[in-house]
C-alpha cells in the first residue's frame, strides 16, 4: 500500500485516525460515525440497503465496502473524489450523512485534550481539516484484505476450504462465457471502469452522468470489488438485491434493456449447478481474519 507525502503511515496517525473513525463527533447531532454505515463486521459495509445517517436520515446509495479501498484510484460510485483524503469530506458535508461542516469539527476537536495532544503527536499541528481526513485516510488504507479460502487456494496452500464446486465457479467466473472476469478482474477483483449493468430501464439515481453530464454515462457506476461480498449484502448502488443468488440471477437474465448498458451483459442461459458453482466462488473471497481482526474493531 503506498501512502501520499505527507501522510505516510505512522502508529500515531494510525490511532487518531481510528478514534475519528469511531467517533460520532463528526456528525452534527453527534450521534453518527463513520463506523454507523461503515461496520466491521460487513466487512466495513452495511446490511441496510441505504444506510442512515444523522437524524436518521437515508443516505442515497447503498454503503460499499472499504475493503481494499486504499488501492483505488478515485472515490465515489461516480468517481469524482481523487484522494482518500479528500473522499472524507463527502459524508462529512452530505446533508444525508453526516450534514457537518469539517471546520465546526474541528473547531470541537481543538476543545478535546485527548485530539489536541494526539493531533500535535502525529501531525504537530492542530486537530484542523489537514488533520481530520489524513488520520482518517491513514487508517482506512490498512483496511487490507486478501487471505480469503480463493487467496489460500492460488497460494496453494493445504488448508484452503476450496472444493470442487468453488473450482468450477472459479472457472466460469473468469471464462468468455459469462465475461464476470471483463469488470471484475485483478487482485481487488475490479477494472475500477464505469460500468452500467442493464439494473433498471430508468435510473432514478444517474451514476456517474450526475458529474460529467454525458448522457452516455446514466446509470454507470465505478465496478466494485467483489472481496468479502458474502458479508456486504444486499447489492448494487442501491441496495434492490438481496443475496449473491439475485445477483446472479440478475446477471444471467442479460440486464434490463437499457441504452448504456455494458456490451459485457447477455442472457447467460446458466444451469442451477452452474449458478449455484459461482456463487459458491463468490463467497470464497470471504477474509474472516479481516472481519475479525482485533486492530480495526472499535
Amino acid at each position: 500500500m503506498e501512502f501520499p507525502d505527507g501522510n505516510e503511515y505512522t502508529k500515531a496517525r494510525w490511532e487518531l485516525g481510528k478514534a475519528l473513525f469511531y467517533d460520532p463527533i463528526l456528525s452534527k447531532s453527534g450521534k453518527t460515525s463513520c463506523s454507523s454505515c461503515h461496520k466491521t463486521e460487513f466487512a466495513f459495509a452495511d446490511n441496510a440497503a441505504l444506510s442512515l445517517g444523522d437524524e436518521n436520515q437515508e443516505g442515497t446509495s447503498n454503503s460499499p465496502t472499504l475493503t481494499n479501498i486504499g488501492y483505488n484510484p478515485y472515490f465515489t460510485r461516480a468517481g469524482g473524489v481523487p484522494t482518500l483524503e479528500m473522499q472524507v469530506l463527502v459524508p462529512i458535508q452530505e446533508h444525508n450523512e453526516f450534514n457537518n461542516n469539517i471546520v465546526f469539527i474541528a473547531d470541537t476537536l481543538k476543545k478535546i485534550p485527548f485530539y489536541e495532544k494526539a493531533a500535535q503527536y502525529a501531525y504537530k499541528r492542530d486537530p484542523d481539516a489537514f488533520v481530520i481526513t489524513r488520520a482518517l485516510a491513514n487508517f482506512e488504507r490498512t483496511l487490507i484484505s486478501g487471505n480469503s479460502e480463493y487467496d489460500k487456494f492460488i497460494q496453494g496452500k493445504s488448508e484452503a476450504k476450496f472444493g470442487a464446486s468453488e473450482v468450477r465457479g472459479m472457472q466460469l467466473f473468469m471464462s468468455d462465457k459469462t465475461n464476470c472476469s471483463s469488470c471484475h478482474s485483478g487482485f481487488n477483483f475490479s477494472n475500477y471502469n464505469f460500468e452500467n449493468n442493464g439494473l433498471y430501464e430508468q435510473y432514478n439515481e444517474s451514476g456517474r452522468f450526475r458529474l460529467t453530464q454525458n448522457q452516455e454515462d446514466i446509470g454507470k457506476f465505478k465496478v466494485p470489488t467483489l472481496r468479502n461480498i458474502a458479508f456486504t449484502a444486499p447489492y448494487m448502488h442501491d441496495g434492490s438485491l438481496g443475496t449473491l443468488e439475485d445477483v446472479v440471477e440478475h446477471y444471467n437474465s442479460g440486464g434490463k434493456n437499457q441504452i448504456n448498458k455494458s456490451s459485457f451483459l447477455k442472457p447467460l442461459n446458466l444451469s442451477n449447478q452452474e449458478k449455484a458453482d459461482l456463487v459458491a466462488f463468490l463467497r470464497s473471497l470471504s477474509d474472516l481474519e479481516f472481519i475479525n481482526k482485533k486492530d480495526f474493531k472499535k
